[in-house]
């Protein structure tokens, strides 16, 4: 905190020392009508002056309450604030303002601990990203390479039993032929998915097209697609989560939206490379929840220092947004 901020501070008045004044206002107040007042108590009391006392004690704590409830209002939007804010949606902070003493001194302490757990979350996310795509990179070679292979080898024994098999045996050798065919290219597939290699090898609008046109054909659904000529290179680790956002993205289209077509769209955006995803499904339906998947899509933004928003479509549907800052 600098020092301007610190001798503004103490210039401040405490919480406490306005709480004193709020009271000691109300009861000189109460003091001064009462000694101005030509209001009399006899005793015995009788029930008018009993009255008039218990209207006085009555707007008195009325007043001090209205009072109080006013002081504390800053601290109870502080702990709204504490509340909503979300670790998986960085750069959101408490807002100082004018405040006393104590809640400014609250509100800068917890501001700075929210600094630190960001860095904190965002450097575990990035290591847990990297040991999920490494794993994903092993089972992928282990299919393409032992998996793959051994099915191929299956593949070619059974064609080659099939030139010297009777004919009763055929259709069942051909029947055979065609189960391993589909188990191959089941594998391939799935070590495809876990492992992009249009992204290594052709870069990443390349790999978002090839990917669109797969879901396109797998699903039935159509897939528009559009990417800015000569953007920028986000360098391997965001191209990654670049495709993996767009992947889980145009998976839950498949499985849940209901839509007749989905769109993916890479852009620059001002200082920004900018990702949508979006469709022309049933939406939210009125509610919204975290899933894994988004939880999965956040924390991958969040370890590349990236912005990922999730709401409806401007017309019906869900729209998905990454915004990743670039320099330049």
């Amino acid at each position: 905190m600098s020092p301007t901020s610190l001798a503004a501070r103490r210039r401040r008045s405490s919480l406490v020392w306005r709480i004193f004044a709020i009271n000691a206002v109300v009861l000189l107040t109460a003091s001064t009508v009462l000694l101005l007042s030509p209001a009399t108590v006899s005793s015995p009391v009788v029930v008018t002056e009993a009255l008039v006392v218990v209207a006085g004690l009555c707007a008195m704590l009325i007043l001090d309450l209205m009072l109080i409830r006013r002081a504390f209002a800053p601290l109870e939007r502080l702990a709204q604030d504490m509340h909503r804010i979300d670790l998986l949606q960085p750069g959101v902070r408490t807002a100082v303002g004018r405040m006393d003493a104590e809640l400014e001194l609250l509100s800068s302490a917890f501001n700075q601990m929210l600094e630190r757990l960001e860095l904190e979350r965002r450097s575990s996310s990035a290591r847990a990203v990297a040991a999920q795509e490494e794993e994903r990179r092993r089972v992928a070679r282990e299919l393409h390479d032992q998996v793959g292979q051994v099915l191929t080898g299956v593949l070619l024994q059974a064609e080659q039993a099939a030139k010297t098999a009777p004919e009763t045996t055929r259709p069942a050798l051909d029947e055979l032929r065609a189960s391993v065919r589909e188990a191959l290219e089941d594998v391939r597939r799935i070590a495809r998915e876990l492992r992009p290699e249009a992204l290594d090898d052709l870069g990443l609008p390349s790999a978002l097209n090839a990917l669109a046109g797969s879901v396109s054909r797998q699903a039935g659904l159509p897939v528009r697609r559009s990417f800015d000529p000569d953007l920028p290179s986000l360098g391997p680790d965001r191209d990654l989560v670049v495709y993996r956002v767009a992947q889980e993205s145009l998976t839950n289209v498949v499985r849940h939206a209901r839509a007749g077509h989905g769109e993916v769209h890479l852009q620059r955006i001002g200082p920004s490379v900018v990702l949508t995803v979006g469709d022309d499904g049933v939406g939210f339906l009125g509610t919204h929840h975290e899933t894994g998947g988004l939880r999965g899509m956040r924390e991958r933004a969040l370890a590349v220092g990236a912005r990922l928003s999730v709401g409806p479509g401007p017309e019906r549907g869900t729209v998905v947004r990454l915004e990743l800052p670039v320099a330049g």
